[in-house]
């Protein structure tokens, strides 16, 4: 087994059903403000059962796969030049699948000290300018669109 990261991850939004969404402050830069996301631990393990599993580590929100809505939409996009040596040589790519979680406005957060030191809830349209990922901006301001044609929230 490789100590290389899997280049396929989930980025889960989480949000109240008044479409505030959870921002978490990565630990090893300060500033940079994002959604859950984690890598694949297994190459078989199911994208479901990656977003469920990285809710829990990073955010402490027990879910099951039910409660989170597939958007069926992935990212590409370059890894940043900081985070390469974590990947296989020659890795320069990952494939991000994009997740939803409504949870209720007083639900508890508790992070992971290891990977993230603070959090905040915001509306939509400030946490997208918030988020340092393209794709995690993107991917919050898609959120009234794939909320309303889900009927989730």
């Amino acid at each position: 087994m490789s100590n290389f990261k899997i280049p396929e991850s989930v980025l889960v939004v989480i949000h109240t059903p008044a479409l505030e969404v959870l921002l978490i402050e990565r630990a090893d830069h300060p500033g940079f403000w994002q959604s859950v996301t984690g890598s694949k631990d297994a190459l078989d393990e199911p994208l479901l059962h990656t977003a469920v599993r990285e809710v829990w580590e990073e955010t402490g929100i027990r879910v099951q796969p039910q409660d989170l809505l597939d958007w069926a939409l992935s990212n590409v996009y370059e890894i940043y030049p900081a985070w390469r040596h974590r990947y296989a040589s020659g890795v320069t790519r990952n494939t991000e699948h994009v997740f939803s979680l409504c949870v209720p406005a007083a639900t508890v957060v508790t992070l992971s000290a290891r990977e993230h030191t603070a959090y905040q809830w915001l509306p939509y349209l400030a946490a997208a300018d918030q988020c340092y990922s393209p794709s995690n901006a993107e991917a919050v301001l898609l959120l009234p669109k794939f909320i309303s044609s889900s009927g989730a929230g």
